[in-house]
């Protein structure tokens, strides 16, 4: 594939799942002027401290969530958590690259589901399972 053609892939995968990003990035930005940090690594934002670690630790899976993906932009509580799960966190960036809008329902769906048939809703996600298989 030409440069030309991959920067033209690269713009639309980002348009496809530009409503998670721009949350994402909305709550990152918001955390950092209110004293959070941020960066941009590996093809993803990241933001962590401040208020960015407290919306990470009130998520459902509690406080012991490292990292939390929203389209091409990783929220996490701190550097050194981010580094752990950096490469789990952008398998969930290639999966919103994939279903993109629909990214969200799935996942949450999928999760439903699997409470419903008393598993693991975390666990058992198969987009957790494709995370944890690729990034351990």
């Amino acid at each position: 594939m030409s440069r030309a053609l991959r920067v033209l892939w690269k713009c639309l995968l980002v348009l496809w799942v530009s409503p998670y990003s721009l949350l994402g990035l909305c709550i990152g930005s918001l955390g950092m002027l209110l004293g959070g940090q941020g960066r941009f690594r590996d093809g993803a934002f990241e933001f962590y401290k401040g208020p960015t670690a407290w919306f990470v630790r009130r998520l459902p899976t509690g406080s012991a969530t490292a990292g939390f993906t929203l389209g091409h932009v990783i929220l996490g509580q701190t550097s050194e958590g981010l580094e752990i799960v950096g490469k789990h966190e952008r398998v969930h960036v290639r999966q919103f690259e994939r279903w993109g809008p629909f990214m969200g329902p799935a996942y949450l769906g999928a999760s439903a589901w699997l409470w419903f048939c008393g598993r693991d809703a975390y666990r058992d996600n198969p987009f957790e399972v494709e995370a944890y298989r690729e990034a351990p």
